[in-house]
């Protein structure tokens, strides 16, 4: 039976895939004017920026790209190549999003719509991004990663999640079950 070397990559999607819910509630919210809780963006931005990009997608960008790449898939043309220009694509959401809440708070007014523009973006680049790696790219994986390396891949992914303090998973679990608990 071969190791699996996505089913961590597929159980962080779950996390992620709350937070995007969670997005997309408020971004509705802070469209039509009746959400102002500019905390849950910036909290929003140090999720995505600390776990979907540098606990997740450094996993994903630095072991599996890199393993599929070493056995055959061509790094341009290729679904790695649209892997890495989404993930660039959803970090200029989280960029605008975040200049423009800092500039709420700041005091600015008329700010809803951008905010609320550049979450929605990105909830959409990425549900649809989560997809494609969930029903294409990594099923592609396992079928073409050999027996051989997949110990080596898992053993990447420890070193990766190493990096990252290792309460990391509970603290954004309960900071989302707190704003999944708003109404």
């Amino acid at each position: 039976m071969k190791t699996d070397i996505t089913a961590a990559l597929v159980n962080e999607h779950k996390l992620i895939l709350r937070m995007i819910a969670l997005l997309e509630r408020n971004a509705a919210r802070t469209a039509e004017g009746g959400y102002r809780n500019w905390q849950f963006y910036l909290d929003g931005v140090d999720f995505i920026r600390n776990y979907a990009d540098r606990f997740h997608h450094a996993k994903e960008e630095d072991v599996l790209f890199e393993a599929l790449v070493k056995n055959g898939m061509p790094r341009e043309n290729s679904p790695i190549a649209a892997m890495l220009m989404e993930h660039d694509q959803g970090r200029a959401y989280v960029k605008a999003m975040e200049d423009a809440v800092q500039r709420a708070l700041a005091g600015e007014s008329g700010l809803n719509q951008t905010i609320a523009e550049n979450a929605s973006g990105y909830v959409n680049l990425l549900r649809e991004h989560i997809e494609k790696e969930d029903n294409i790219l990594y099923p592609l994986a396992e079928r073409v990663i050999p027996d051989q390396i997949r110990a080596g891949i898992l053993e990447s992914y420890a070193a990766a999640e190493a990096k990252s303090p290792a309460t990391l998973e509970k603290k954004y679990q309960r900071l989302i079950e707190g704003y999944e608990a708003e109404r």
